[in-house]
């Protein structure tokens, strides 16, 4: 694939910044943005953001592969709160840094101030998708659903690159070569696409990327991996307020083609 190629060679070009210096935008509490295209216009993008972003290098490594495992209720209460557009709302998640083979699980909310608050902490799944009494713990701090009530209902995969701006204290990922399975084992896979996702302290804040993107004809779309994933597998959920996103999704994978 072209692409295998030419993203490592425009990676290279850019000015890094290390995990350390990372730290200082981890921005836990911020808003988001994120803006969905066609993986083919990876390079170009890219090539449009060098000089204005620094690019996280770990281990001489520039693109990473994350590995996620959400849970759910069994009556998918934390997907239908999303579809629905319910503010403070919950996801829960383990997600492995294939690079450091660390592994951290995340609760994420999006306040009814339409901002995203994430806490985590290092733990992981045990071999027969058990979590720990930690686990339990940090999920009843954070969630007011009883842990036991939830399962393992999506696993995904994706690479990401992280940058960070020059201007502002600012925090862009773009991720592509998504792919999922569900608890069935069923499987399913977006390699056409790629997702930008700006996050800020604050939505007023000006931002470089953003006026690239305008310019490259690329606008803010929902797009929730999770979401997305589950309806892809999962033909019994409620995806009505999907249908935009997935028919821009069809009509990249139709150009790709």
């Amino acid at each position: 694939m072209i692409l295998s190629k030419q993203i490592p060679e425009t990676l290279a070009s850019f000015s890094k910044i290390s995990l350390e210096e990372m730290d200082s935008v981890k921005l836990m509490d911020r808003t988001d943005t994120k803006y969905v295209f066609s993986s083919f216009r990876l390079p170009q993008l890219l090539t449009n953001l060098n000089g204005d972003y620094r690019i996280l290098e770990i281990g001489g490594k520039r693109a990473f592969s994350y590995h996620t495992t959400y849970l759910d209720t069994p009556g998918y209460l934390f997907f239908n709160q999303h579809v629905t557009g319910k503010l403070a709302r919950h996801k829960i998640r383990f997600r492995k840094y294939e690079t450091s083979g660390i592994t951290f699980l995340e609760v994420k909310k999006k306040t009814n101030r339409n901002r995203t608050v994430k806490w985590r902490i290092p733990d992981d799944l045990a071999s027969d998708g058990t979590y720990s009494d930690a686990a339990f713990e940090f999920i009843e701090k954070h969630v007011p659903y009883r842990p036991l009530d939830l399962n393992i209902v999506l696993i995904n995969t994706f690479t990401r690159m992280t940058f960070t701006g020059t201007g502002i204290r600012e925090r862009v990922t773009i991720d592509w070569d998504i792919s999922y399975s569900g608890r069935e084992g069923n499987i399913a896979g977006l390699p056409s696409i790629a997702v930008v996702e700006v996050k800020k302290e604050s939505f007023c804040e000006r931002s470089r990327i953003t006026d690239i993107l305008k310019a490259s004809a690329i606008y803010p779309a929902g797009f929730s991996k999770y979401c997305i994933g589950n309806a892809l597998l999962n033909e019994q959920l409620r995806t009505n307020s999907l249908k935009p996103t997935l028919l821009m999704i069809n009509k990249i994978k139709n150009e790709h083609h």
